[in-house]
């Protein structure tokens, strides 16, 4: 791959990971609190304040909707993009490092094994998946430090310079890589979307240039084009969510300050232990409302910048 080409998949992939990030924010916000440990009490907290002289009982976790309403009550709107600083200063670099290393490799292993395989897609998603988490993980700790960090609305928040201190301070740098265990493990769902994806994509491609009688419809089809782009990474996105959730849950509780969780394998255990096989699934409704759209418009865009800079 050229220099050219690589810098082309770095800004595309940094223009798809941004655009996705901002528009999708206040779901990631809802995902990351109902995974959370202390989401019961913080409802229960909530609702304990409009009763007098009320005794704590034990709350059922919250959907999606009633954590929004809690959230808008007590916070306000702006705790909808808490943590949102962190995700766009690190979504364009994971991103463009994510995409970058996902082409090059992929380039690499097609000269190896047989070009557009299974197992190309799948060395080559790994291998991304496993260098954007190395590099970026210091700041989606932070991230999600930012979105747990609950406070009332006229409360002075924490500011993510603040929230680095804080954690350099009580965990050291070793604090700024906690949850990468459970983040290693999730690229398995990076893996099954890219190959769902790279599949369903090669499929679409070949199916368009069989039916393609002209150019006089050149734009129409090219329009066309990103919006089955936008499918097939919906699709595949949602396959490999569903298998692989588990992780996002267990990442969360990790990052947590003053957690009990130690390690990846422990967690989940503990999780299962404790609350049943449904927590280690907590969230994953709004996380696919979120991550489908997010999904499907990040890669349009990575596509169609890629077209863009190659025309």
């Amino acid at each position: 791959m050229s220099r050219r080409d690589t810098l082309a998949h770095l800004f595309a992939g940094g223009c798809g990971g941004t655009v996705g990030a901002i528009l999708t924010c206040p779901l990631e916000v809802v995902k990351t609190r109902l995974q959370s440990s202390s989401i019961t009490l913080y409802i229960s907290a909530v609702q304990l304040s409009t009763v007098n002289g009320g005794a704590m009982t034990p709350v059922a976790t919250p959907g999606p909707l009633n954590c929004l309403k809690m959230m808008l009550e007590k916070e306000g709107p702006r705790s909808l993009f808490r943590g949102l600083g962190p995700n766009l200063v690190g979504v364009a670099p994971s991103r463009a490092i994510y995409f970058a290393a996902y082409s090059t490799t992929k380039e690499r292993m097609n000269s190896m094994l047989e070009p557009d395989s299974i197992q190309v897609h799948t060395v080559s998603a790994g291998m991304a998946g496993f260098t954007a988490i190395t590099a970026t993980n210091p700041i989606w700790l932070i991230k999600t430090r930012l979105q747990l960090d609950a406070r009332s609305r006229g409360e002075r928040r924490m500011s993510a310079l603040q929230c680095m201190r804080h954690v350099y301070q009580t965990d050291g740098l070793r604090g700024f890589y906690r949850g990468m265990s459970a983040s290693y493990a999730g690229i398995s769902e990076t893996v099954i979307h890219f190959v769902i994806y790279e599949s369903i994509k090669r499929r679409i491609l070949e199916t368009r240039a069989a039916t393609r009688m002209d150019q006089e419809n050149e734009t129409t089809r090219e329009a066309s084009d990103f919006m089955y782009m936008m499918m097939a990474a919906a699709t595949s996105k949602t396959c490999a969510t569903c298998l692989a959730y588990p992780h996002e849950v267990v990442r969360t509780r990790l990052r947590e300050e003053g957690t009990k969780y130690r390690s990846f394998l422990q967690t989940v255990s503990m999780v299962f232990r404790e609350e049943g096989f449904k927590a280690l699934y907590r969230g994953l409704t709004t996380h696919l409302v979120r991550q489908i759209p997010n999904t499907a418009i990040m890669m349009a865009t990575y596509e169609l910048v890629i077209y863009l800079l190659d025309r």
